[in-house]
């Protein structure tokens, strides 16, 4: 429960790293997103009520309920497992397999909140984190999903040019992956020859030599970074 960190292995047979998030960090994430939807409604409820009258309460009240059930359905689906709070504290949702998640995953993981929040103040949710070493809640075990730190890697991992993706000859260690985003951050600052020595010295890697290794290399580093 202590150690956070999981290494996960993807179907193509290489092997990434995930910081599972607990419950603070989590709860504060929630927090900010809570903070979020109360300034819009506390700004849109006032105004629809003073222009629209009933009409404008009734059309604050459905604004409010997708506010608090649809905000991060959307937010999760469509914004690499971020919403707002989230990506504020550096957090993402993902599949149990790291993979980014869906529409499908973010509505059952949000839905089934209605479980994690009795008797009314997350008690379930709560207990639920503690019972098991990924903290989930109700929902993630449901939809099968973890919530996690968005990888450092993924930021450098915008300077990598993009070639095509090429998968590894075997299973990657996170340091492996770890040398291998750094040597493509890098690749630009050397000649053509100090890149293909440095590729050289993991020819059982690439399987290639010179500027072919250098070229499958650079493949590994963009399917690492999921660009696939």
């Amino acid at each position: 429960m202590l150690d956070t960190f999981r290494t996960i292995e993807t179907p193509e047979g290489a092997e990434i790293g995930l910081r599972v998030a607990g419950p603070l960090v989590r709860a504060g994430a929630w927090l900010v997103d809570f903070g979020i939807r109360m300034g819009i409604m506390m700004l849109l409820f006032p105004l629809l009520t003073c222009t629209l009258g009933e009409v404008g309460v009734g059309i604050g009240l459905v604004v409010m309920f997708f506010l608090y059930w649809f905000y991060p359905v959307v937010f999760e689906a469509a914004w690499n497992g971020q919403t707002p709070g989230k990506k504020f504290l550096k957090l993402a949702v993902v599949h149990d397999d790291g993979t980014p998640i869906g529409w499908g995953a973010a509505l059952i993981r949000n839905l089934v909140r209605v479980v994690d929040i009795l008797p009314g103040v997350y008690l379930v949710g709560l207990l639920t984190t503690f019972l098991n070493k990924d903290f989930k809640r109700m929902g993630d075990l449901a939809a099968r999903t973890l919530v996690v730190y968005r990888r450092s890697e993924r930021v450098r991992g915008q300077r990598v040019p993009e070639v095509t993706p090429r998968a590894p000859a075997r299973p990657l260690s996170q340091a492996e992956q770890e040398a291998i985003l750094a040597f493509a951050e890098r690749r630009e600052t050397w000649t053509d020859e100090r890149a293909a020595e440095l590729a050289d010295t993991i020819y059982l890697l690439t399987g290639r030599e010179g500027r072919e290794g250098v070229t499958r290399l650079m493949g590994v580093a963009n399917w690492v970074l999921g660009r696939r």
